[in-house]
């Protein structure tokens, strides 16, 4: 090619004598030239191809290796993280744990002044013991026997106990759960919620009246408790409920006024306005 290219030119400008020479030969010699960097930039091209095949094949198992790292640090932290979890779980069981036993021993505390202590009598006839709460109360006087409740029971398991039986509408032991509770843990923090749900029993059960006394217990002994503003509504529905519109407009006009921005305000003024337009 090279050679063919120089015989062109030479075709092309034609020269006399020693000059024709002297063209020739530089011409000749820058083809030379030519075709020793065409040659050099060939081998460089070789080695050029040849150093990318060895880099391709460095990074393909360098990227394998980072791949299987990768991968391997994946399942560690995998198990890692379902150690914890598991530790998470067992830390979780034992604060409950914890708490119950804090509540049972919270009870024994707070029941153990409490607990009366009867000698042992026995029934001159048979023998045999009787109770001192029966012989308190015998049969057939018309009396009622506080509800029994059993040392080191928890707070929280005898309201959960009141609250089950409020949601099976089984009012009558409703009532003497919440009153049991109340009776053994006055102080508590579910002590006014146990009040309201007496009041919020006795109205589920048609009973308005008791209703109406219930929740005034609530205003009484619990006037900064969280429930007191559902307590006055209750209260007001109750009294509408008995005929006693004029208590019930005032019920409903204190919850407007001292709880305005409750959920419960929103229902008084509700009702505030249907008992207007009878």
């Amino acid at each position: 090619m090279v050679w063919f290219l120089a015989a062109a030119f030479l075709a092309l400008f034609p020269v006399d004598g020693r000059a024709q020479n002297r063209e020739r030969q530089q011409i000749m010699a820058e083809v030379r030239m030519l075709h020793e960097q065409a040659m050099q930039l060939q081998l460089l091209i070789i080695e050029l191809k040849v150093f990318v095949t060895e880099l391709s094949e460095q990074v393909g198992v360098q990227s394998s290796a980072t791949a299987r790292g990768f991968a391997d640090q994946r399942l560690l932290i995998d198990d890692v993280s379902g150690d914890v979890r598991i530790l998470r779980e067992k830390i979780d069981d034992t604060n409950v744990r914890i708490s119950s036993m804090s509540q049972e021993v919270e009870a024994l505390r707070l029941a153990a002044p409490t607990m009366p202590s009867f000698e042992v009598l026995t029934d001159p006839e048979t023998g045999l013991p009787v109770d001192p709460l029966d012989r308190a109360f015998p049969p057939g006087t018309g009396a009622s026997r506080a509800p029994v409740i059993a040392p080191g029971v928890s707070p929280q398991r005898m309201y959960d106990t009141a609250w089950a039986d409020y949601t099976n509408s089984q009012w009558e032991l409703a009532i003497e759960g919440f009153e049991a509770y109340l009776a053994t843990f006055p102080g508590s923090e579910l002590a006014d919620d146990s009040q309201f749900y007496i009041g919020q029993t006795h109205y589920a059960d048609g009973q308005f009246e008791q209703a109406v006394a219930a929740f005034d217990l609530v205003f009484q002994h619990h006037a900064n408790g969280d429930v007191v503003p559902e307590a006055a509504y209750k209260r007001g529905l109750a009294l509408d409920r008995l005929g006693e519109t004029d208590k019930a407009l005032e019920s409903f006009e204190l919850i407007v006024d001292s709880y305005p921005d409750s959920t419960m305000a929103t229902l008084a003024r509700q009702a505030l306005d249907r008992l207007s337009q009878r």
